[in-house]
């Protein structure tokens, strides 16, 4: 095998994990920073809506704002993926997309211009999608030594720690200070300067987390196929199960279109909020963990649970009794959950290990598109009609459910 090609850009310095930091190490500490810095953003999306109706917006611009988000999160990978690779700058655009989150929400708790508080919700979402390839890739070099599954396990359940404990936070200080969210976001200033702190101590004492690989003999990465040949070409059955993906993520709410109706319908006071919001990440995790391990042991059929998912959400969240309306909340996040995770691990099984890096970037952006469409089309019909929406959703679902029996049945197909 190959060695990577060289570029023309100076790339950063070079140390491997010199210095005494083994590689459960470095994967631990690389979870501390996603725990703090879940913590700030995950406490700033678990009052979202509130917040932008409290300023004035409707539901159709909660959901567009929302999807716009998702969308920037996921679809822009498909630049900064490249990029990164490109310049070998992995430290630099890891720790450009954390400055840009940990310097948006505070400012966020302080505006009261409505298309101010929209911009820095994209803003936010846009530094998930600037760090996310540059994370993962040093991430990886460190799991090659602990073990791929297990060393992104614990960086994904220390993730859903800050999860937890931020919306919790927020929570309790909007219950203390009367519903300000100046305090609330502010606050979480300290668990960002902390993460990004920790970055950099983190990047000084393993300025290459290469060498975590190397040291073990794996393999380089193989160079990509010459261009125009049949193996740049990602598989049929790739490309309908992506189109599965978008149908479910076109149907589905996100949770500033929930929380908007809870708060609105004075369902459940503002500071309720963020808690609902970290129980439905707990149901993220459960849910996650669950169709991770039914997905190993009965393959992608495991995935017909996302439609049924998708559509009940709408069906119980936007009911006027406050039980029924938490456990739509509660079926959100299990919907989360497997999208976050199963959905992932599919796309490997679909993808040649040559093309698959190319496959997670379209199928990013794929996603975010859709997620755009999803949080637009659950806000426009909120504001026309609650039982249309349901109605729409259970279709598109179905529709779904469809795509997933044609992907397996292409799948099936290209394999005998």
């Amino acid at each position: 095998m190959k060695p990577a090609r060289t570029t023309s850009v100076t790339p950063e310095p070079s140390g491997g994990p010199a210095r005494g930091l083994s590689a459960w190490r470095f994967v631990v500490v690389f979870g501390g920073v996603s725990l703090l810095m879940d913590f700030v953003y995950e406490g700033a999306r678990s009052v979202t809506g509130p917040l932008l109706a409290h300023l004035g917006a409707s539901a159709a611009v909660v959901g567009v704002v929302t999807g716009a988000g998702e969308a920037a999160a996921l679809g822009l990978r498909l630049a900064s993926g490249p990029l990164a690779d490109r310049s070998r700058r992995f430290w630099t655009w890891t720790i450009a997309g954390y400055v840009l989150t940990a310097a948006t929400v505070p400012v966020l708790g302080l505006t009261g211009v409505l298309w101010v508080a929209c911009t820095l919700v994209i803003a936010e979402r846009v530094g998930k999608a600037v760090r996310s390839p540059a994370k993962d890739t040093l991430l990886s070099h460190a799991t090659a030594a602990t073990g791929r599954g297990r060393g992104f396990a614990v960086h994904e359940a220390m993730d859903q720690v800050g999860a937890l404990v931020g919306p919790l936070t927020v929570a309790a200080v909007l219950a203390l200070t009367g519903d300000d969210y100046a305090p609330a976001l502010g606050l979480l200033a300290l668990p960002g300067v902390a993460a990004v702190t920790l970055l950099l101590w983190l990047r000084a004492r393993v300025p290459d987390p290469i060498g975590y690989e190397t040291t073990i003999g794996t393999a380089a990465p193989e160079e990509p196929p010459p261009a125009g040949s049949r193996e740049r070409k990602l598989p049929r059955a790739f490309w309908a199960y992506a189109v599965f993906t978008a149908a479910t993520l076109t149907g589905f709410a996100t949770f500033g279109v929930l929380s908007y109706h809870l708060v609105v319908r004075h369902l459940m006071p503002t500071a309720m909020v963020p808690v609902l919001y970290a129980a439905a990440m707990a149901a993220d995790a459960v849910a996650a963990l669950a169709t991770g391990w039914l997905y190993d042991r009965f393959g992608a059929q495991v995935l017909v649970v996302l439609p049924l998912l998708s559509a009940a959400v709408p069906a119980l969240a936007f009911t006027d009794t406050v039980g029924v309306a938490v456990a739509g909340a509660l079926v959100w996040g299990a919907a989360v959950g497997v999208q976050e995770s199963t959905l992932r691990a599919t796309v490997a099984d679909l993808v040649p290990v040559g093309r698959r890096a190319t496959a997670y970037g379209v199928f990013a952006g794929i996603m975010g598109a859709a997620a755009l469409v999803g949080g637009a089309l659950a806000g426009v019909l909120y504001d026309i009609s609650v039982p249309l929406l349901i109605v729409v959703v259970a279709g598109i679902q179905t529709v779904a459910l469809v795509l997933l029996w044609v992907t397996r049945a292409v799948r099936s197909t290209l394999v005998h």
